[in-house]
């Protein structure tokens, strides 16, 4: 049944392809881009500039190249080397998950792009996850890379979830909720999104960059007191902080926003669809439960392997698919993430049980490691033990990659172009 929930995860990414999505949601004809309900006549701006950042930036852009016909002339950020550049594009090599050199000339880069712009100008961003370290500027010139670095190393590191660590990276950057739309404002501006956060929170996506923020400095210093972050800052960050020195960021009424339109084309939604889909049609019955999103990874895993144990007194096959992210509070630096601590913490929970369970990320890469996840089932426990591996040692030190994949149950896809957030997939037969 592992290979059955290999299978599984292989074809729900196969399914939620960037290509696809453009197919359907974007349509161009005769230089008329359409998406939703807006239309942008290309040949009537006297410049089309676009943007591509984030994971999926590479495929992102190939994307709209197919759709619409056109060359474009723009900047490129993405964590991955590309395997080819498109003409007219100056490319950076952005960190992932912490920022880099290239993440602040990228965004130096971009606003000084921005600013050129004027009101006969439209811009084009193509933003997926990963984008928020793979362009960044600290909001204040005394925020130095390295001090950077160790904030978001705090952030990743401190169990917070996604939308509390953007909302904290939006009010210290210079380019994430809403600033790149004012620099670009008077510009018409259209933002097409490939998503790796909750459907209900599309500003957190990359932190917000175009769009209106809906978090406020008066969260962060919550946030800050909640997770007692203030000590493990650098002192340059700190600084804002004790001074209440953090400036807010613009909101719906900003007249940067008046020209300014978002979509979506690509979620964790179509990731699950897909994934059920599939389940079904290798026989089993399927129930979606996200209500663990953003958990802590053993209360999740504890409740969703309760729930697949439940399904399973209804079903011969039962199938409980999960999507979104859990957290982790890292205190010591294995090798790793979220997904593999997941599946190796059930592995502790299931022993000897006809269950499988895979945790992977969509976007092929899981935490200090080179794999996207994980798999494990009853027998995973013996079997470490047949190589001498103790399943709670690797767990405490938050090391499952080393024990996952001596037993060949890491997932290793390499990173894929696309990212939709984590897919939990639970089988009980």
């Amino acid at each position: 049944m592992k290979a059955v929930a290999r299978h599984i995860f292989d074809h729900a990414l196969r399914e939620s392809s960037i290509r696809g999505a453009f197919s359907q949601h974007v349509v161009c004809d005769r230089g008329v881009v359409r998406i939703a309900q807006d239309r942008y006549d290309l040949d009537g701006y006297g410049r089309v500039f676009v943007v591509a950042f984030g994971k999926a930036a590479y495929s992102m852009l190939a994307a709209l190249h197919e759709q619409s016909g056109r060359r474009f002339e723009g900047m490129v950020s993405c964590p991955i080397a590309p395997e080819f550049r498109v003409r007219g594009f100056r490319y950076f090599h952005g960190g992932h998950p912490l920022p880099n050199a290239d993440s602040i000339a990228a965004a130096e880069a971009l606003l000084q792009s921005l600013e050129a712009q004027n009101e006969a100008s439209l811009v084009i961003y193509l933003i997926s996850g990963g984008g928020s370290s793979a362009v960044e500027k600290p909001v204040d010139d005394g925020i130095t890379l390295d001090d950077l670095i160790a904030t978001y190393r705090v952030l990743v590191h401190c169990g917070a979830s996604i939308g509390e660590i953007n909302t904290l990276r939006k009010h210290l950057s210079a380019v994430k909720g809403g600033r790149l739309a004012r620099r670009a404002y008077p510009a018409e501006q259209l933002s097409i999104l490939v998503s790796d956060v909750p459907d209900h929170l599309p500003d957190a996506l990359a932190s917000g960059p175009t769009m209106p923020d809906s978090s406020t400095v008066d969260g962060c210093f919550a946030l800050a007191a909640k997770y007692n972050l203030l000590e493990k800052f650098p002192p340059s960050v700190r600084e804002l902080f004790e001074r209440h020195a953090l400036p807010e960021t613009p909101k719906s009424d900003d007249p940067a926003f008046a020209r300014a339109r978002w979509t979506t084309i690509l979620s964790n939604r179509a990731l699950l669809q897909a994934a059920m889909r599939e389940a079904e049609r290798q026989g089993f019955s399927v129930e979606i439960d996200n209500r663990c999103d953003d958990w802590d990874y053993a209360k999740a895993a504890d409740y969703l392997l309760a729930r697949v144990r439940e399904l399973r007194t209804k079903s011969e096959r039962a199938c409980l698919l999960s999507g979104g992210e859990v957290t982790v509070n890292v205190t010591r630096a294995g090798t790793g993430g979220r997904n593999q601590q997941f599946a190796l913490y059930c592995a502790t929970r299931i022993q000897g049980e006809d269950i499988s369970v895979l945790s992977a990320g969509s976007d092929g890469v899981d935490g200090q490691s080179e794999a996207a996840g994980g798999v494990a089932d009853g027998t995973t426990l013996d079997r470490g033990r047949a190589r001498g591996l103790d399943a709670r040692a690797h767990l405490g030190s938050f090391d499952a990659y080393p024990f996952l994949n001596q037993l060949g149950d890491a997932i290793v896809t390499g990173p894929t172009g696309n990212n939709l957030r984590d897919l939990r997939i639970l089988l009980a037969y």
